[in-house]
């Protein structure tokens, strides 16, 4: 046995995609159990909200991931992370969000997620995003591609898109508008605005449908990182303002910089920023 790989993962990605995906299904079903019924709404200590069907998706998928690699740490938003020097010895390790979007769950809005990340060095190597009221997955691993996938049918490949001339699709939060967005948005110049709530916003630019997604709000590890694997294995790119890839696990916050996800790099998307 390889002692920097106990667990044999490394190189077989696209084997765990089917596990992955059934799990995030499996944690899907869960959260449309309580978003049918009549649900209660409690807040954590940073006002966000939280309800039976985070935790309920949380206990799904930290039992099914324990079951595929126990061995592997698993970090989600619904439990406590160890100190980073713990942390910091992680060279692979699972990240979850189990219910991404909480506030459109909320709302009912059936804008929210499943993500469930494969982390190797700091970088996101296997993404599954499963959108529970849409039953459908969006799903990639490095050296694998992205796909997506409605219920049981054939994989759909995706592929981000070369700009156009014209205006440029921009895809935004719902519930993280700020000013700085804003006034990124006027320096831009024409585009079109698609507001979008969780990580969709991610899965339109690897599909094709979004040229960018600027994210100039607070964010944290587990909101991004399944859904940057799906867009870095579409062939697009997950990056901080000064265009260097979001990596994760690299200090003791779990928050992000500000990032834009995008598919074509001639797009130069920092020149818009105020320096």
């Amino acid at each position: 046995m390889n002692p920097e790989d106990p667990t044999g993962l490394t190189n077989d990605l696209e084997s765990l995609l089917n596990p992955v995906i059934t799990l995030a299904r499996s944690a899907g079903d869960e959260i449309l159990a309580v978003y049918d019924s009549d649900f209660a709404v409690q807040h954590k200590d940073d006002d966000s909200p939280l309800t039976a069907a985070d935790l309920a998706s949380h206990h799904a998928i930290v039992a099914g991931l324990r079951a595929l690699s126990p061995d592997l740490p698993i970090l989600s938003e619904e439990s406590a992370p160890p100190e980073f020097a713990t942390r910091a010895r992680w060279r692979r390790y699972w990240l979850i969000d189990p219910l991404d979007g909480t506030k459109e769950f909320v709302r009912r809005s059936g804008e929210f997620t499943v993500n469930i990340a494969l982390i190797e060095d700091q970088q996101p190597v296997l993404g599954v995003v499963y959108t529970p009221v849409q039953r459908l997955t969006y799903a990639g691993a490095r050296g694998v591609g992205a796909f997506k996938l409605l219920d049981d049918q054939a994989r759909e490949p995706i592929h981000v898109r070369p700009l156009a001339n014209g205006a440029v699709t921009v895809v935004g939060s719902k519930s993280h508008g700020t000013e700085e967005l804003n006034a990124y948005l006027k320096r831009l110049g024409e585009h079109q605005l698609r507001s979008m709530g969780s990580s969709l916003k991610f899965c339109l630019v690897a599909e094709g449908a979004a040229d960018l997604y600027p994210r100039l709000g607070p964010t944290c590890e587990w909101d991004t990182a399944a859904a940057q694997a799906v867009v870095e294995a579409a062939g697009g790119r997950v990056t901080d303002l000064e265009m260097n890839p979001l990596r994760y696990n690299t200090k003791a916050s779990l928050l992000n910089p500000h990032f834009f996800v995008f598919g074509d790099p001639r797009g130069q998307w920092d020149r818009y920023l105020t320096h």
